[in-house]
C-alpha cells in the first residue's frame, strides 16, 4: 500500500482485520517525517477510515436492515482507530525500549462500548488500566491517543485507574461496576486486563448479586420515571424509556452478574430463558438498535427520543407502508410498541427467576405458624388449581390451564378480589398458553361472566386489566381489543397508545365509582352512585376506542362491535343497546361543551333530543369525563370540567320536563332578581337602569357573582370617565384566567382582543361577547392559566390586559406584534391536516355558526377574527378548543343588521376568506374540506 501525505488511507477491510499492521504502514511510508508530521497524516487517515466506517455501517442498516449489525460495525470500526492509536504511540511516538513492570497499560472498551455496540451518535467510553500508578511514559501515551480522540470531533469519557483503584471503586460506586461489568480488552497488555477481570469476579461480584440486581432496579425505576412511566408514550425515548435499549441492558447486566455469563446465549444453558425467549431478546435488541441508529443517521446527533417528527422519516427509512387504515407511521409505531411490550415480559422472567435463587426457607418456629396461615389464604382462593408462592397467586400445576382454560381468566379474576400480585413464572405461563384461547372459550358463559367481574371490580381493575394485557389474554380474548394493542395515533392529542388509553380510562372510572375524586369531578362524583346502569357505562368506556384505526368513523364501527360483544358478555338486550349507543355518542358532549354556545337555547335542545333520558345524559357525563383525563397528563382541566357541568345541568332541565324558552324566563328573572339583592348599595334608578342594559343571553351564561363583578366594573369606569378598561379575576379550580374588557363596540374589537393577547403569549380557550343596550361591550376571555401561584398569574394576566387596553387605544399596531410570534412551530410541517370551514344555520336560532378547525399556530385565531372582522360580520360568542396540534374554532356570528347569513354567495365567499388563513407565509395547506370528522 503506498500512502501520500495528500491522500492518506487506511483501507477499513485491512484495518478491521489488522489494525496494527494498516498503522504501521502507514506511519512506515513517511519514516522521514518528523512526529507532528506523522500525528497529522495519522489523524488525516483516521477521519478518512471513520468516515468509511460510518458509511458502510449505514449501509449494513439499508441493505441488511439489521440494527445490530449496524452497532457493531461502528464498534469495530472504533476497535480499529483505538489499536491504530495505540500501536502509533507506543511503537512511533512514545516507544518504551527497556519497559519496567509499572511501563505496562491495557486499553479498555467499558460501558455501551465495551458491549462491542456503538450507535452513530454514541460516546466512547475508555479506561486507561495501569499495574499500579501512572507513570510518565503511561501519561504520554494516553495523551498521544485523546488528543487525536478530540482532533477527531469524536465524544470520548476516559478514566485512569490502576487496578486497586478499580476495585475501591467499583466497590463503592454502582455506576463504575456496572461500566467494567462491561470492560472489554482492546489493546495493550492482556494479562493486566486478565488480572483486573479475575480481580473484579473475585472482590467485587463475589456475593453481591442480591445487592447489584436490587440496585440495578431501583435505577431503572428512577430512569423510567424521568422518561416517562408508560412503556406505551407516544413519543418514547428509545434508550432510556420504559422497554428501551436501557432496560435490555439492565437485563443483561443482572443475568450476567448473578449467573457469571458472557453471551446473551449462555442465558438458555443457565436456565434462564428458553429458546422462544432468546430469540424475542434478540429480535427486541435488534429492533431498538435499528431504530436508534436511524435516528442518529437521520438528525447527525445523538437523539434518543422518537419525536413525532422523527417518526415518519424513520418509519420510511425502515420501509413500512401504509395497510388497511392506518399510516405507515402507525404501523412503525405499533411494531415499536409490541417491541418495548416484550421487553417488558423479559423483565418480569428475569425478576421471577433471581427472586427464586434469592429465595431460601427460614427453619423457624414462624415459618411452621405461617405455613398454617398460607394454608388456609389457599383454600380462601376458592379453587384447587391455584395457590400461593412467596405470597404470589400461582397455579398448582403447569397443566392447570390445560385442564381447564376458564382459568386462564379466573387467574385475573382471583387476583382481583384477594389483591394478590401473580407469580412471574404463572403469567409466562399464560403467554405460553394463549393457543388455548379458542371461540369456544371466547363463547364460553362462565369465562365471559368472569371477564365483567374483573372489568366492574370495585378493586382496582386498571391493574388486573394491564396484566391481562401485558400477557396477551386481553387481546386474545377479544380480538376486537387485539386489533387496537400497541396502536398510536399519530397526532399530538393522544399521549398514550389506544389499548393503554382505554386501559387508563377505566382506571379513572373506578376512581370516580370509589369516590375518590370528588374535588376534581364533583357532578360525577355525585351523580355515580344513582346511575342504574353500572356494567354497561364500565363495558362501554372499556369499547368507546376499540375501532380505531379502521378505515369508517370509529364511532359507528365501535357501536357495532359492541352489539356483538354486549349479549356474548351477558348484557341484556336494553343494556347492549345503551353500549352501542354510548360508544357511538362517546364525543358528542365533549364536541358540544367544548365548541357550541351553551347559551343558545337550540344547543341545548337539540343536544337533549339526542340524549332523549336523565340516565344516558349521567352515563354519558361520567364517560367523558374518563375519557378526556385518559388522554393524557394536563388534558383535563377545570375550564373543560366547567363546561361540561353546564351542558349537563342545561340538558337536565329540558329532559326532567322543564321547557328551556319557559324555564329561561324564570331563570332571568330569579338571576336579575338575585342581582338586585347583591346591589343594595345602589340607589334603585340606578340598580334598574343597569339591569335594563342587558340582553337575555347574558343573564343566562353570566352567573350571579360575575354579573356583580361586572356591574361594579362597569360603574367604577364610567365614573372615572373611561369607555375602555379591563379587569382581571384568576380561577384556579377551573384553570384558566379571566379578563373583562369594556370598549365601545366595533366589528374588528375580538381580533384586536386575540391579537393582545396571542402577542402577549396568552392562550384563549373561550370568549364570550355581550353587547349593551347603549352600544358598549364587554367581552369576557378566558385564557388558559401558566402559573401555579394566583399572584405569578395575575401579574401576568395584567401585562395581557394593558396590552389590549393600549391596543384598542391605537397606541400599538397588533399586526406588527402578531407577527414577531408568527412563527411556526417546530413541528408545523409533521403534521398534514387539511383545513375545514362549516356554516351551519340549523344548531342556533339567531345566529349562524362557522365552525374553522386545522393546524394550530400562534395568531391563528387573531387572523380569523381579523378575516370575519373583514367579512363584516359582527361575533357574538367565539369557543376555542385545541386537541394536539389541531384547532377547532367556533364563532356564531350575524350580519351587520344582526341577521343570519343565509345567502349561498356570502357563504362561499365567507369559506374561502377562512380558509385562506390557512395559507400561512406561502405554504399552500393540504385541500380543503367542508365535512367535519369525528375527533377524540
Amino acid at each position: 500500500m503506498s500512502a501520500t501525505a495528500d491522500k492518506p488511507t487506511l483501507p477499513l477491510p485491512e484495518m478491521l482485520q489488522d489494525a496494527e499492521a494498516g498503522v504501521s504502514r502507514l506511519l512506515e511510508s513517511g519514516h522521514r517525517r518528523d512526529k507532528l508530521e506523522k500525528r497529522q497524516l495519522l489523524i488525516a487517515a483516521l477521519r478518512r477510515l471513520l468516515d468509511d466506517g460510518r458509511a458502510s455501517a449505514r449501509s449494513i442498516l439499508e441493505h441488511q436492515r439489521s440494527g445490530l449489525a449496524c452497532a457493531q460495525r461502528l464498534s469495530a470500526v472504533m476497535d480499529a482507530v483505538m489499536v491504530a492509536l495505540y500501536k502509533a504511540a507506543t511503537s512511533y511516538f512514545y516507544p518504551a525500549d527497556n519497559p519496567s513492570q509499572s511501563e505496562r497499560i491495557a486499553v479498555v472498551a467499558v460501558g455501551g462500548y465495551g458491549r462491542g455496540t456503538l450507535a452513530p451518535g454514541s460516546d466512547v467510553d475508555l479506561l486507561f488500566l495501569f499495574p499500579h500508578k501512572q507513570t510518565a511514559w503511561g501519561e504520554s501515551v494516553v495523551e498521544s491517543m485523546l488528543y487525536p480522540l478530540w482532533d477527531l470531533k469524536l465524544k470520548t469519557g476516559h478514566s485512569v485507574r490502576s487496578i486497586d483503584d478499580c476495585i475501591r471503586e467499583a466497590r463503592a460506586d454502582m455506576t463504575i461496576r456496572t461500566a467494567l461489568l462491561e470492560a472489554r480488552f482492546l489493546a495493550g497488555d492482556r494479562t493486566l486486563f486478565d488480572e483486573m477481570v479475575q480481580r473484579f469476579d473475585a472482590d467485587v461480584v463475589e456475593g453481591t448479586a442480591a445487592a447489584f440486581t436490587e440496585a440495578k432496579l431501583a435505577e431503572r425505576e428512577l430512569r423510567v420515571q424521568r422518561a416517562g412511566a408508560s412503556r406505551y408514550l407516544v413519543e418514547p425515548n428509545v434508550k432510556d424509556g420504559k422497554g428501551g435499549l436501557r432496560d435490555l441492558n439492565t437485563l443483561f447486566w443482572i443475568a450476567k452478574y448473578a449467573y457469571r455469563v458472557q453471551d446473551v446465549r449462555d442465558l438458555v444453558a443457565a436456565g434462564l430463558f428458553d429458546k422462544q425467549e432468546l430469540q424475542m431478546f434478540q429480535r427486541s435488541e435488534d429492533f431498538l438498535w435499528r431504530v436508534r441508529c436511524w435516528l442518529h443517521f437521520i438528525t447527525g446527533r445523538a437523539e434518543e427520543r422518537l419525536s413525532f417528527d422523527l417518526q415518519q422519516q424513520v418509519a420510511a427509512a425502515i420501509g413500512y407502508a401504509g395497510r388497511s387504515g392506518q399510516a405507515p407511521v402507525e404501523r412503525f409505531m405499533k411494531a415499536y410498541f409490541l417491541v418495548a411490550k416484550d421487553v417488558g415480559d423479559l423483565t418480569a422472567i428475569v425478576c421471577a427467576a433471581l427472586e427464586a435463587r434469592q429465595q431460601k426457607p427460614r427453619a423457624s418456629l414462624s415459618r411452621l405458624l405461617g405455613s398454617f396461615s398460607t394454608r388456609k389464604r389457599v383454600r380462601a382462593l376458592g379453587h384447587t388449581d391455584f395457590t400461593l408462592k412467596g405470597q404470589r397467586l400461582a397455579v398448582i400445576d403447569d397443566s392447570a390451564f390445560e385442564r381447564d382454560p376458564v382459568n386462564l381468566l379466573r387467574l385475573y379474576q382471583i387476583a382481583s378480589r384477594e389483591d394478590l400480585a401473580i407469580h412471574p413464572d404463572t403469567s409466562r405461563l399464560v403467554t405460553q398458553s394463549l393457543r388455548l384461547v379458542t371461540p369456544g372459550l371466547r363463547n364460553d358463559p362462565e369465562a365471559n361472566r368472569i371477564f365483567l367481574e374483573i372489568l366492574t371490580a370495585r378493586r382496582s381493575p386498571e391493574v388486573v386489566l394491564r396484566r391481562m394485557n401485558e400477557s396477551g389474554l386481553l387481546g386474545r380474548f377479544i380480538p376486537d381489543f387485539g386489533r387496537v394493542v400497541a396502536m398510536m395515533q399519530f397526532n399530538m392529542y393522544h399521549h398514550y397508545t389506544v389499548d393503554e388509553h382505554l386501559i387508563r380510562a377505566i382506571g379513572v372510572l373506578a376512581e370516580i365509582d370509589a369516590g375518590g375524586l370528588e374535588a376534581e369531578h364533583p357532578l360525577s362524583n355525585e351523580i355515580m352512585p344513582s346511575i342504574a346502569n353500572r356494567r354497561a357505562l364500565y363495558v362501554a368506556l372499556f369499547l368507546h376506542d376499540i375501532a380505531k384505526g379502521r378505515p369508517e368513523d370509529h364511532s359507528i364501527a365501535g357501536a357495532r362491535i359492541a352489539r356483538k360483544l354486549g349479549p356474548r358478555f351477558g348484557l341484556t338486550p336494553g343494556q347492549t343497546e345503551t353500549v352501542a349507543w354510548l360508544v357511538e355518542h362517546h364525543l358528542d358532549m365533549s364536541t358540544i361543551a367544548q365548541s357550541r354556545d351553551l347559551g343558545d337555547p337550540k344547543t341545548i335542545e337539540s343536544f337533549a333530543a339526542t340524549v332523549q333520558t336523565l340516565e344516558r345524559l349521567k352515563l354519558l357525563l361520567i364517560l367523558t369525563v374518563a375519557d378526556i383525563k385518559a388522554v393524557g397528563p394536563g388534558v383535563w382541566n377545570g375550564w373543560k370540567g366547567q363546561l361540561l357541568r353546564t351542558l349537563y345541568y342545561e340538558t337536565e332541565i329540558v329532559l326532567t320536563g322543564g321547557h328551556s324558552t319557559v324555564e329561561r324566563k324564570t331563570r332571568i328573572a330569579q338571576k336579575q332578581e338575585g342581582l338586585r339583592q347583591r346591589l343594595t348599595d345602589w340607589e334603585e334608578e340606578e340598580r334598574e337602569a343597569y339591569i335594563a342594559r342587558h340582553y337575555p343571553a347574558y343573564w343566562i351564561k353570566v352567573d350571579l357573582a360575575d354579573q356583580e363583578r361586572h356591574a361594579r366594573f362597569l360603574r367604577e369606569a364610567e365614573k372615572a370617565g373611561r369607555t375602555t378598561a379591563t379587569m382581571v379575576e384568576t380561577d384556579q379550580f377551573r384553570s384558566v384566567t379571566e379578563l373583562t374588557v369594556l370598549a365601545p363596540d366595533h366589528p374588528r374589537l375580538l381580533a384586536i382582543v386575540t391579537g393582545a393577547c396571542a402577542a402577549a403569549g396568552g392562550n384563549i380557550v373561550d370568549a364570550q361577547i355581550f353587547t349593551t343596550s347603549d352600544g358598549l361591550v364587554l367581552d369576557t376571555i378566558s385564557v388558559s392559566r401558566a402559573f401555579n401561584r394566583d399572584d405569578d398569574e395575575l401579574r401576568r394576566a395584567e401585562r395581557i390586559a394593558a396590552a389590549i387596553e393600549r391596543a384598542l387605544k391605537g397606541e400599538i399596531k397588533i399586526a406588527d406584534l402578531v407577527a414577531q410570534r408568527r412563527a411556526p412551530p417546530p413541528r408545523g410541517q409533521t403534521f398534514q391536516l387539511a383545513p375545514e370551514v362549516v356554516i351551519d344555520n340549523v344548531l342556533s336560532t339567531r345566529h349562524t355558526v362557522l365552525e374553522v378547525s386545522g393546524l394550530d399556530r400562534p395568531g391563528l385565531l387573531y387572523d380569523l377574527t381579523t378575516a370575519i372582522g373583514k367579512l363584516n360580520l359582527n361575533i357574538a360568542s367565539a369557543h376555542i378548543a385545541t386537541f394536539g396540534e389541531k384547532a377547532v374554532d367556533v364563532f356564531y356570528v350575524t350580519d351587520l343588521t344582526h341577521a343570519k347569513v343565509t345567502s349561498t354567495a356570502r357563504q362561499l365567499t365567507i369559506r374561502k376568506a377562512l380558509l385562506e388563513v390557512f395559507e400561512f407565509e406561502g405554504t399552500k395547506a393540504a385541500s380543503p374540506r367542508t365535512k367535519v370528522p369525528a375527533r377524540a
